[in-house]
């Protein structure tokens, strides 16, 4: 499958991140109304403060659409380190290499800025994305029972230090 990408803002991406995260998660997790709407409150916050100098959007487009995404949120990278958030590929382009065009990009990104630290929140049971994660360094430091989801799973944080 052929595919772009595209850093920053498009119109229209935050409604399809937040469609893709829906769609996706309401298949695999069960997650429902709960997680669409934090999904979409705060990517639009993020969205509405990017700074292009210490955030990250990417955008993997296919004929124009939004077919995966991923950001690196870099608000509090001095003293907590860059949160990757938002990291989704659509049914469409999921084992074509987007994913890992992606968080590739996000990496460059973390490095060439000096971030020290990146990590995520994730949970248990998505066997694929853990996978980009590791190769990309992360490393698995916490998990515990929660419900930051809208529904209990088996929480998890990955940290990557440089």
């Amino acid at each position: 499958m052929d595919f772009s990408l595209h850093r920053g803002y498009l119109p229209g991406c935050i409604g399809r991140i937040t469609e893709l995260h829906a769609r996706f998660y309401a298949a695999h997790a069960g997650f429902g109304v709960y997680f669409e709407s934090r999904v979409a409150r705060e990517l639009s916050a993020f969205c509405e403060r990017y700074d292009v100098v210490g955030d990250g959007l990417w955008l993997a487009l296919v004929d124009g659409e939004v077919e995966g995404a991923i950001a690196i949120d870099g608000q509090h990278a001095d003293s907590d380190g860059a949160h990757l958030r938002w990291f989704i590929t659509s049914d469409r382009l999921r084992g074509s290499g987007a994913g890992k065009r992606l968080i590739g990009e996000a990496m460059a990104f973390c490095d060439a800025r000096g971030y020290r630290k990146t990590w995520l929140w994730t949970f248990d049971g998505l066997s694929a994305a853990r996978h980009l994660y590791e190769q990309h360094g992360f490393r698995l430091v916490q998990q515990q029972p929660g419900q930051q989801w809208g529904r209990e799973v088996t929480e998890q944080r990955f940290e990557r230090l440089r």
